[in-house]
């Protein structure tokens, strides 16, 4: 079998423009809205819903404290006017190419055109067209309604005829529209407003489908340019299926199919097209399958009379390689390491011990060499299958190791049962490793549990369980916290102004300047992704729920330290950092530098500084005076010299200072 995926399948520059707006307001607090759906995919507008981007249905929903994002298909200019006119912030993500059409027909003269529409009059792209018309304006959707609409446009006054295409319109109806257009109407303007990403799309998929016996397109079917890149294929490839997930394909026709051809909508995510790439090439590769039911193991054994025969067994050695069993009869009874369990790091002498007694499934028989090959991990598979099913009805929270990362997921191991995770479903987040829940004991629920003939499938969850968990974490968390509560968390993410930490429940921030008492360039200095950081909250933000956590220990103050330890009139050894006309910088400890003037460098007077010292010089010097207000410590080198020849004193030197 060959897949062969359309290279413009997915996120056109449109929506990725606007799902990328969404998500940078998110990300600042800012409270979301947009006005319908963001683009026509249900699966990714629910992903931001529950992030806190909401869909409204009128201009009159949304509350001034609310930013309203203009999805990719545009708005009429009345909803502009009614924005600016109640005040409300709006952040404009249409398309450029649709801004293109805005500008084509706002610009017409009343007077002089008259407006044709290549496109569904009821798509949001189209209304929106519309409503930046400044002519009379009509929509055709195919060459049967051009049919109809042409015959009257001459006869309207003589105008002139401009012609506009919603950008995703199937671009071969396009062509038999404009080829009507210029023989009837040979005074018309045409503007090819198809986007040409539209084109390269249309054209992929129409050349794929040609070369596929089953073609899938994915995508939502609210989508305009899905169901019209579905009705594309469909004419090169009678076997086209639209699907707007993995779980809808059909795995009868992926195992028939010798030639698969994918494309997705403009709308569609690529961890969707992902999904369903790897769910087709699991199916032949048996990646997420339970095991082969009782039928599939008789098609495999060597069909002797005893084959597929359950038996008793009583463990009487265990091997690296395989476990000895007495079944009651004269033929030696093995069981391969491989089919002990599912899980295939687990260590013959962990699964068994020397005495159980088992139940096994008869495998081979082999009489000239008199010996039984036996399964127990089939057993227990085929045992754990209607408990399955049980599981995914209630929905109860499961527990199970992680085995083995696989092509697009993981696998769980269920009471002898594999069950697939996808990626999608495997972590809370996309950065996360998938390798790293190799061997780790974790919690989910079945989210499908199928037979299609003698496939069987078991797919889980292990991100909506921890939804679920970080759900009530919050809920606890923000029931008790507050002001100076200390906190242990974990460092999830690094910026360049501060560290990001997950209390349990909640995210705090601490700001650059709270790691260290000290300047530092970036929070990696101090802290890295993966610490563990005694905390505290400095500020809560109740409305936007932010919070600002503090780092610094006030014991840690270099002031306090420098107050506590080294009072007026102490002596310290002090490393040159500076050196200016006026005097030499010192510091005395980490993150608090004193003056040493220029008139107390030496007991004789020196022209500048640098005759003396440099910088790295490690000097002797007696703290003089601190001004804990201002911060500023003086000291003095010649405080500690002999007065050999007495310098007179620098009337100036506070001012210098």
């Amino acid at each position: 079998m060959s897949i062969k995926k359309a290279d413009s399948a997915g996120f056109c520059f449109g929506v990725n423009r606007a799902i990328n707006i969404v998500n940078e307001l998110l990300k600042k607090g800012i409270k979301v809205a947009t006005l319908g759906p963001i683009i026509h995919n249900m699966e990714m507008v629910h992903e931001l819903e529950e992030k806190g981007c909401t869909p409204v249905e009128s201009v009159d929903e949304l509350s001034n404290d609310t930013t309203l994002v203009i999805r990719s298909h545009g708005v009429g200019k009345s909803v502009i006017d009614a924005l600016e006119e109640r005040g409300i912030n709006y952040e404009d993500a249409t398309c450029p190419f649709v801004k293109k059409i805005h500008k084509i027909v706002s610009s017409t003269n009343p007077d002089n055109d008259v407006v044709l529409i290549a496109g569904n009059k009821n798509h949001p792209e189209v209304c929106g067209i519309i409503g930046h018309c400044a002519s009379d304006c009509y929509t055709f959707n195919n060459e049967a309604e051009l049919d109809d609409l042409l015959p009257n446009i001459p006869k309207r006054n003589n105008k002139q005829v401009k012609i506009v295409a919603q950008t995703t319109f199937d671009t071969q109806e396009w062509k038999k529209c404009v080829k009507k257009i210029k023989k009837l109407c040979t005074n018309a303007k045409i503007f090819d407003t198809i986007c040409n990403a539209t084109q390269v799309r249309q054209t992929e998929a129409s050349q794929i489908a040609a070369e596929s016996d089953f073609m899938v397109v994915i995508g939502d079917r609210h989508s305009s340019n899905t169901g019209k890149l579905f009705d594309i294929c469909k004419r090169q490839c009678e076997n086209t299926v639209l699907i707007e997930t993995a779980a809808e394909l059909d795995l009868n026709k992926v195992s028939d199919a010798e030639t698969i051809g994918v494309t997705a909508g403009a709308s569609t995510p690529a961890r969707i097209i992902k999904e369903v790439l790897d769910t087709m090439s699991e199916v032949k590769s048996g990646e997420t399958n339970l095991e082969p039911s009782f039928e599939e193991m008789l098609e495999e054994s060597l069909k002797n009379f005893n084959t597929n025969e359950r038996v008793m067994g009583t463990v009487l050695s265990i091997a690296p390689n395989e476990v000895q069993v007495d079944v009651g009869r004269k033929q030696t009874g093995f069981i391969p390491a491989s089919e002990l369990s599912n899980d295939p790091n687990a260590r013959p002498e962990d699964v068994v011990k020397v005495g159980d007694v088992i139940e096994l499934l008869i495998m081979k028989t082999n009489d000239q060499e008199g010996t039984i090959m036996l399964s127990k991990r089939r057993v227990d598979a085929q045992k754990g299958w209607e408990e399955l099913k049980e599981k995914a009805e209630s929905q109860e929270v499961l527990s199970g190791k992680v085995t083995e990362a696989v092509k697009g997921g993981v696998i769980v191991l269920y009471n002898g049962s594999r069950i697939f995770i996808p990626a999608s479903q495997a972590t809370a987040t996309r950065e996360e490793s998938l390798e790293d829940l190799v061997g780790q004991n974790v919690d989910f629920r079945l989210i499908e549990v199928s037979q299609n003939g003698r496939r069987r499938r078991a797919i889980g969850s292990i991100r909506s369980v921890l939804k679920e968990q970080r759900a009530a974490q919050r809920e606890e968390f923000w029931k008790t916290c507050e002001v100076g509560k200390r906190y242990k968390g974990v460092v999830k993410s690094l910026t360049s102004y501060g560290a990001f930490v997950d209390l349990g429940g909640a995210f705090g921030m601490i700001h650059i300047s709270e790691l260290s008492w000290t300047h530092i360039k970036h929070p990696s200095e101090v802290v890295n992704v993966g610490d563990t950081v005694d905390v505290y909250i400095k500020d809560i933000n109740e409305e936007t729920k932010k919070i600002s956590l503090g780092f610094k220990n006030a014991e840690d103050n270099p002031w306090e330290i420098l107050k506590n330890n080294y009072p007026e009139g102490t002596v310290v050894k002090a490393t040159i950092v500076g050196l200016t006309t006026f005097g030499a910088f010192a510091n005395i400890i980490p993150g608090i530098d004193g003056l040493i003037h220029i008139s107390q460098i030496a007991n004789k007077r020196i022209e500048k500084p640098a005759d003396v010292l440099k910088v790295g010089d490690v000097v002797e010097a007696k703290i003089t005076a601190i001004d804990f207000d201002k911060k500023r410590v003086s000291l003095s080198m010649r405080a500690l010299l002999p007065e050999n020849e007495q310098a007179p004193a620098e009337s100036n030197e506070e001012a210098a200072e």
